[in-house]
């Protein structure tokens, strides 16, 4: 499992990494840089936006959902074109967007933050069938926001605290009761960013400040480790052939290494799950 820069450029906050399967093609963002990046046949891509930008869903071959730090937008990526698909705390300057992902039901889960992580400022909402409805409030970074395969749980964390979630979904995707433990990274010191579950249902989180992805099973024991060289690993993606590569993004803020900020990808013998389509 050798771990190679998939992207050379440095990302100041990269973030939200999105294999888009009709594509065949990796999206991933750069939050304090206010772009999205990708590379394809041609190279390296790169879209600007006047507006934090974080994270992102598919929406068809050529458009994303766009989850900005005021507003959840349609993108064409050909033409540039964006459309305002919700608002998204507009009347709050504050804040900004940070992780999120689509969910199995094509609803799409999204955090926000305060832009200078004041306490409990955050929140996660769900976007479904063209509403925004608020899920959990007080949060300071909202992140690792992901989904089992059996559709029966989604996962997230307040990286302040240093505990992954796990939460029971009914059948139409909405939260049933209250939140429950999953792993409590606080014993060892660690900082959950952003995670994606594989096809088997293994949780992969990325562990700001630690260099690494850890690899925890379905009740929460620790399993294995990808070391990056990279301190700042701030979320990961599967994609690639048979959504057998681990893609993870970093983040070069507040460091001075020629590898902070740059994204990487590492084959795996465990494949991971498709990303959603989102449904508008």
């Amino acid at each position: 499992m050798t771990v190679a820069v998939f992207d050379p450029r440095q990302c100041a906050l990269g973030e939200g990494p999105l294999w888009h399967p009709l594509r065949g093609q990796l999206f991933w963002f750069d939050i304090l840089g206010k772009r999205l990046l990708s590379r394809d046949d041609s190279g390296a891509r790169e879209w600007l936006f006047k507006q934090y930008v974080s994270t992102a869903g598919w929406i068809s071959a050529d458009e994303l959902l766009i989850a900005s730090e005021s507003a959840l937008f349609r993108f064409h990526l050909e033409t540039g074109i964006s459309e305002p698909v919700a608002n998204l705390e507009a009347d709050n300057p504050a804040t900004r967007s940070n992780d999120g992902r689509a969910d199995p039901w094509g609803g799409f889960w999204i955090g926000t933050m305060g832009k200078d992580a004041e306490q409990g400022a955050g929140a996660i909402y769900r976007f479904h069938n063209g509403g925004v409805t608020q899920l959990f409030s007080g949060f300071t970074i909202p992140n690792a926001i992901c989904f089992a395969p059996d559709r029966r749980h989604a996962y997230f964390t307040d990286t302040s605290t240093r505990r992954i979630m796990r939460q029971k979904l009914d059948g139409e995707g909405w939260p049933l009761g209250a939140p429950t433990l999953f792993v409590d990274l606080g014993i060892e010191g660690l900082n959950p960013d952003g995670a994606v579950v594989d096809a088997e249902g293994c949780l992969w989180n990325a562990q700001w400040g630690a260099s690494r992805v850890a690899r925890y099973a379905p009740d929460g024991a620790f399993i294995s480790a990808i070391t990056f060289p990279a301190r700042q690993i701030s979320c990961p993606a599967f994609g690639g052939d048979n959504q057998a590569t681990l893609f993870a993004t970093s983040a070069a803020d507040g460091l001075t290494g020629e590898s902070d900020g740059q994204t990487f990808s590492c084959l795996q013998a465990i494949k991971g799950q498709s990303e959603h389509q989102v449904r508008l």
